[in-house]
């Protein structure tokens, strides 16, 4: 019936092979993140550091680093968890196929959270300080805790049906935080948290929080699983932990899961914000250092056998990467609910998930007519841009099913050649600005504040994508190189723009002041649209994409979409050759060009530091105590 503690699912994993136990010491500074990095790329199994340095707690990496790992984490749970979100699509499937649901309402009852007296995890009262701090990468503000489950109930009405479980950002220490009496808090917008947060300030009392690390794993996966509103994400854990989640009752103070393996508790003052960050985030780059509330520290719990769990997030595909597979294994099927229309969604991992949406709808208006003009796939790109998360996505790209009955959002290649096979940037091209982007998205020209680009495309082919890099290309002075990156895309070097992006500018006004410049780095933009050379040739090619360096760019397919939709704001770096306005609409008559460059109020990319790279290539040689483990 699943797993019902971390320690359980340790060992299991240690007995079938999965895990290994390290018992040399190991520093959390930099190095077991380097390690976790490592694992994941070659596939590696989990680890369970024993002796780690400054804490006495063991801690645990690359529990979900392979999708064999995850099935088997899931494996008594997740086809159950599959047939009660397809009875949540047709109630009517469980009389036309008793066997197959006989026992789903047994596993329904797995989703209602039980309340108990005790648990385990208040075993010992232990100081914030001794919890290991684990930092990931070198221009971090401090060690953070990256598998949270933040627990909060609503303030007009606390009880486990009013609550939120999140799994937001906590720095540990660092900054101004004090020691072992505060911790920093993120939370992006279009969270849960949010809403109690803002009810607790309207009663203009402190809102009491949460946070459980360790415990089943389903607690972690459910904490960070986009559900729709309405379905807790207690039931959503006890389904998938094909068990009650037990929850300590405690009069005055938010319940406490009673299974985790650690519990911090504390409040969040209306009025009390710090600096946090900065933080090597999923979009491989850093987020900067902003005021987020402040949680006060009342108890940090943890029961005696416990387990720190760690994970590292940066440039993917991460670690977090199984998350949104395991994701989209689940909710996939549920998707045509919830969009009518919509076939299937895609968030491009490759790209950061929030700046890259792939979507197949259907044009069901007017179906007696042989129209290439999207109509109502623009009705369900608003529809998709409307829904919790995906609210966030900077770019839209969505097709027809009818087009091609066999194109799947997920197959982001033949995605490409399809939109680009078909797309009219003089029509398809519809631009959201002044809108809100993902926290972590420094593209845009403040906090939160950016545009969206929807491109609709559907009818039959008006183009075949070139292969081959015109023979009489003629690129203005200070763009070069021009490369291939997959049929229909040319990539091109353009100026470096300076200064670079920096970490020293922790106030949002010296971050986004250097949007006074743009106009620089625009005016190269228009000059390539307008002096390229217009040849046949080059105006056959629909998408040209100018970076710093077109040859890491066009490398392979997730280098393209990393650099070009993270770096990429789409109101002011979309240009086009033949660029028009008609009643308020832009287009191009040739192709569309996105400026892909690294300008000065981006984010910096995350990068390893190059002692702890060489300090664990000694762990790995030969002899050492990662040999054999780490490939």
């Amino acid at each position: 019936m699943g797993f019902r503690t971390l320690r359980q699912c340790v060992e299991t994993l240690r007995e079938e092979g999965q895990l290994i136990e390290i018992d040399c010491p190991i520093n959390p500074h930099l190095e077991i993140a380097e390690i976790q990095r490592r694992l994941f790329r070659s596939g590696g199994p989990a680890l369970l550091f024993r002796s780690v340095l400054g804490t006495q707690h063991p801690v645990l990496i690359n529990l979900y680093g392979t999708q064999k790992r995850v099935e088997r984490l899931f494996s008594d749970t997740l086809d159950r968890v599959r047939r009660l979100v397809e009875l949540k699509i047709d109630p009517a499937a469980a009389i036309q196929r008793p066997l197959r649901y006989w026992r789903s309402p047994l596993d329904a009852i797995s989703m209602v959270p039980r309340q108990v007296r005790k648990g385990r995890v208040l075993d010992r009262n232990i100081p914030l300080a001794s919890l290991p701090g684990v930092t990931g990468w070198p221009g971090d503000g401090g060690p953070f805790i990256t598998l949270p489950a933040v627990y909060s109930e609503h303030p007009d009405a606390p009880s486990l049906k009013n609550s939120n479980l999140g799994m937001y950002r906590v720095q540990l220490r660092g900054n101004r935080y004090e020691e072992n009496t505060e911790v920093g808090l993120h939370y992006q917008i279009h969270r849960g948290i949010g809403v109690h947060h803002a009810a607790a300030i309207a009663k203009g009392e402190p809102l009491k929080v949460s946070i459980f690390i360790g415990g089943t794993p389903s607690m972690a996966v459910s904490a960070m699983m986009p559900l729709p509103e309405g379905l807790s994400e207690l039931a959503f854990a006890g389904a998938l932990a094909g068990h009650r989640i037990p929850m300590i009752h405690r009069k005055g103070r938010p319940s406490i899961y009673a299974d985790a393996d650690f519990v911090i508790e504390g409040t969040i003052t209306p009025d009390l914000t710090k600096p946090e960050g900065p933080f090597g985030d999923h979009l491989g780059y850093y987020a900067r250092q902003h005021d987020f509330p402040v949680m006060r520290i009342d108890n940090v719990w943890q029961r005696e056998d416990a387990i720190w769990p760690v994970t590292v997030v940066g440039r993917p595909p991460q670690e977090d990467t199984l998350f949104g597979w395991l994701v989209h294994e689940i909710t996939g099927p549920i998707i045509p609910t919830v969009l009518p229309g919509i076939s299937s969604i895609h968030a491009v991992d490759a790209a950061g998930v929030h700046p890259l949406l792939l979507a197949v709808g259907s044009e069901r208006y007017l179906p007696w007519k042989n129209s290439s003009r999207p109509a109502e796939l623009l009705t369900q790109a608003s529809a998709i841009l409307g829904q919790g998360q995906l609210s966030l996505a900077k770019y839209l790209f969505i097709a027809n099913q009818s087009d091609d009955p066999n194109i799947k959002a997920g197959d982001i290649q033949s995605f490409f050649n399809h939109v680009l096979r078909r797309v009219d940037w003089r029509r398809d091209c519809h631009f959201h600005t002044e809108t809100t982007i993902d926290t972590l998205d420094y593209t845009g020209k403040g906090f939160n504040n950016g545009s969206k680009l929807v491109v609709a495309a559907r009818g039959q082919p008006v183009r075949e994508l070139p292969t081959e890099i015109p023979q009489d290309i003629r690129l203005p002075s200070g763009f070069s190189k021009p490369t291939v990156c997959m049929p229909g895309v040319l990539v091109i070097t353009g100026p470096l723009i300076q200064p670079r992006p920096s970490l020293e500018t922790p106030d949002e006004k010296a971050i986004w002041g250097t949007m006074g410049q743009q106009a620089q780095w625009t005016k190269d933009i228009e000059r390539f649209t307008r002096l390229i050379h217009q040849t046949d040739d080059i105006m056959k090619w629909p998408l040209i994409v100018v970076t710093d360096d077109s040859a890491f760019s066009a490398a392979h397919l997730e280098n393209f979409l990393w650099v070009t939709f993270t770096r990429s704001n789409p109101a002011t770096d979309v240009h086009g050759i033949g660029e028009t306005t008609h009643q308020k609409h832009w287009g191009c008559t040739g192709p569309l060009v996105i400026d892909a460059r690294l300008k000065p109020h981006h984010a910096p990319p995350v990068e390893e530091d190059p002692t702890v790279v060489t300090k664990v290539d000694s762990l790995c040689s030969k002899g050492g105590p990662l040999a054999g483990i780490i490939e």
